[in-house]
């Protein structure tokens, strides 16, 4: 994939890996817009970024969505890439009932429902420039980490989601890249120790090695540890599932030292994306 001349959307480029991935494929030469859900937040992105355009959008909400592809086609027209990178993480506690039913799916709302309402939103306009849609799922559709098994199951949906739509847009002239990352080090993983085994990388060597996979053609990229949890899924699945079950527990909410409730938000998009 040639990494300059294009127009890329980047939902949840405002902070994180979204960011990170944003600023760079700026660098690289193209016309970049991401979304986010506080305009305050991208009102700052966008001083601080001036080549940036920015379009407060929330994925988890089917009218956003709507306004959003229709903002694209008057607007962006030649848009080519469409990177679905929006999401949430959040540590929950599976053993207790959830105070809030409704919120008890807000990752599925975001994760998975949200990539789904994107790409059909803007599915022809990809399709009519040949394009390419990169979808971020993560090294945890593989494995679970136990602290956060939501969206570790949106990861695997993602995964699923991403290879039917490769197939059916095989003879579309339409590439679809899936993005696994490992962990990252972002305020997302402030809970997570290199200790227990789990490496964090930093959102720049995610975007290095990105970049490198995307020249050289790959749709499945897995940057990092997040190749060795994919084998070690099929490989010896009982063995890292226990691992990192051990290492996630203390985040577990009512497990740990912090203790407290069925649920914590760990934030926006970009560690074990």
């Amino acid at each position: 994939m040639k990494l300059s001349g294009h127009t890329i959307l980047v939902t949840g480029g405002s902070a994180g890996i979204g960011l990170a991935f944003a600023t760079k494929f700026l660098e690289l030469g193209n016309e970049v817009i991401i979304t986010g859900r506080r305009k305050s937040r991208l009102d700052q992105i966008k001083k601080n970024h001036p080549g940036l355009h920015t379009i407060a959008s929330d994925v988890s909400d089917a009218a956003s969505v709507a306004s959003l592809a229709a903002e694209v086609r008057e607007h962006f027209p030649r848009l080519d890439v469409l990177m679905n990178n929006a999401g949430v993480m959040v540590s929950r506690n599976l053993a207790v009932p959830a105070a809030d039913l409704g919120a008890l799916t807000s990752e599925i709302d975001i994760n998975v429902n949200g990539t789904i309402r994107t790409t059909s939103a803007l599915i022809d306009v990809i399709r009519a420039n040949r394009g390419t849609i990169i979808n971020v799922s993560s090294a945890l559709a593989f494995v679970p980490l136990t602290s956060a098994p939501i969206y570790c199951a949106t990861k695997a949906a993602i995964h699923s989601y991403t290879s039917s739509l490769r197939f059916q847009l095989q003879d579309a002239g339409v590439q679809v890249v899936e993005l696994m990352p490992p962990a990252v080090k972002t305020e997302l993983t402030e809970g997570l120790s290199e200790a227990s085994g789990i490496k964090l990388i930093t959102t720049d060597e995610l975007v290095a090695a990105t970049i490198k996979a995307l020249e050289a053609g790959k749709v499945e990229i897995r940057p990092g540890q997040a190749n060795q949890l994919h084998w070690m899924s099929r490989l010896a699945p009982g063995v890292i599932n226990g691992m990192l079950h051990k290492a996630s527990k203390p985040l577990i909410p009512g497990e740990g030292e912090s203790g407290g409730g069925g649920s914590s938000a760990w934030g926006h998009r970009g560690g074990l994306a």
